[in-house]
């Protein structure tokens, strides 16, 4: 298996607690009551069709070493901490692989969105769930890997080092998961005092309290009972020497700043005021060029805040949300972000997000924005057949009801952009897609 932060697990107890950003989660989906899903995808288009029991096996052997694809969501009372808890081996049942067939592309497209509908129950079932998709002429010539996850259990980095860990254990017949024993593969629980992270936790919440006056309005501000989620994506080439053009053409405050441009002319097409965007900003704590820890999200999250009236000039954006992530970083709010967000676990869910702007009233970001960056280029193929594309899809909540991420793989940076029916219109969508894609110097691609 690829090097990870191993901790081994306690197998008499068989317990594995929720981090800061997993209770975050939980959290923003308690905000509505069981009328969105939390459900995240992964989603592989593959060379030529898989192979489901070759799928399956490679679960049967992950279990061997690892119990949380298969574990459930427990929580004692309701301020105890919430945790994935698994019992024995042999009781321990690797999650189905389903198979379908889609015969064109929009019965593929149904598909896929019913996967991000369809809820997943951590309490009552495994939080992960896989789809073999037969394609044809007119969709994938090939076939298509679908991981469905409840959201808390990882995010988007941690499923594609599940998928490495599952081809890797399908490629070497099994040998990894003996090697791998009674291990996991989480991150390390932060050795520092419980007083002196109580400190910087004070310190992030205080920080909180003061970064908006005002509560952000969103697409979904005003929106009656929220309808499915839905997703497009589409791919793109950069220009040539993209890929190796300054880090201030390519990060993230720079695909955020044409992002929020094309947020903008959203905002003015449905008339919403100029009040100052907030949106959260995914801060991967892995160390850099490892994979780092496949379960849990291993986030903390910066703020950025700028009104729509500033996007008309995205290098200038970009430059001032540059600046204030760094002054975040060097001022610690990042990591005491991190810190803060592990002090939920004492509160009942529906406490936990009391400080952030707006809660209340199920206000809770502008829009979402997220760059996976590129998919690990050592995974080029599983279960033998070549990756011909991949691409995550997080369904949103109804407030904000929009959000807008990047990925690259084999070549081809993806956007994805997923909302809830009644927030957008799907014409709002495509329109997000192509300003986006002109913004970044993006053309089209198949």
């Amino acid at each position: 298996m690829p090097a990870q932060e191993r901790v081994r697990v306690d197998v008499s107890t068989r317990q594995l607690p929720l981090r800061g950003a997993d209770l975050v989660l939980v959290a923003m989906q308690a905000l509505w009551k069981g009328a969105v899903t939390n459900n995240a995808l992964l989603i592989v288009q593959c060379e030529g069709a898989l192979s489901t029991g070759r799928i399956t096996r490679a679960l049967e052997r992950f279990l061997d070493a690892c119990p949380w694809p298969a574990a459930r969501l427990r929580r004692p009372f309701p301020w105890g901490a919430l945790h994935w808890a698994a019992g024995p081996r042999a009781s321990l049942t690797a999650p189905v692989v389903r198979q379908g067939t889609a015969t064109s592309a929009a019965e593929l497209q149904t598909m896929l969105e019913d996967e991000l509908n369809l809820a997943v129950d951590p309490r009552r079932g495994a939080p992960l769930r896989v789809l073999v998709v037969d394609g044809a002429p007119r969709t994938s010539p090939g076939g298509m890997l679908v991981l469905t996850w409840f959201h808390p259990l990882m995010d988007p980095r941690g499923a594609q080092n599940l998928l490495a860990q599952l081809a890797q254990l399908d490629r070497d017949d099994g040998r990894a998961a003996a090697r791998g024993g009674a291990e996991t593969f989480v991150r390390p629980r932060d050795p520092r005092p419980l007083r002196e992270r109580g400190r910087i936790a004070q310190r992030s919440l205080e920080y909180m309290r003061t970064l908006t006056r005002v509560t952000p309005v969103s697409p979904g501000t005003g929106m009656g009972a929220p309808g499915p989620a839905r997703f497009r994506r589409a791919s793109f080439t950069e220009p040539e020497g993209g890929a190796g053009a300054p880090r201030a053409e390519r990060d993230i405050s720079a695909r955020l700043a044409v992002v929020a441009r094309a947020m903008a002319e959203l905002w003015e097409r449905r008339k919403l005021p100029d009040i100052p965007f907030f949106v959260p900003i995914a801060v991967d704590l892995r160390p850099r060029g490892e994979p780092g820890p496949t379960f849990g999200n291993v986030l903390a999250f910066h703020f950025a805040r700028f009104a729509p009236s500033e996007t008309a000039d995205p290098v200038a954006l970009a430059k001032r949300l540059r600046q204030q992530m760094a002054d975040a970083v060097r001022d610690g709010q990042v990591e005491a972000n991190g810190v803060a967000m592990d002090f939920l676990k004492y509160r009942p869910v529906s406490m936990m997000l009391r400080e952030l702007p707006g809660t209340a009233s199920g206000e809770t970001f502008s829009f979402n924005c997220a760059d996976v960056t590129g998919f690990p280029p050592e995974l080029d193929s599983c279960f033998g057949r070549r990756i011909v594309n991949a691409y995550h899809v997080p369904a949103v909540l109804p407030r904000p009801g929009i959000g807008v991420f990047f990925n690259r793989c084999q070549g081809k940076s993806n956007i994805v952009v997923s909302w809830i029916e009644g927030a957008v219109g799907e014409d709002d969508v495509m329109r997000i897609i192509e300003t986006v894609g002109k913004g970044l110097g993006w053309s089209p691609s198949p």
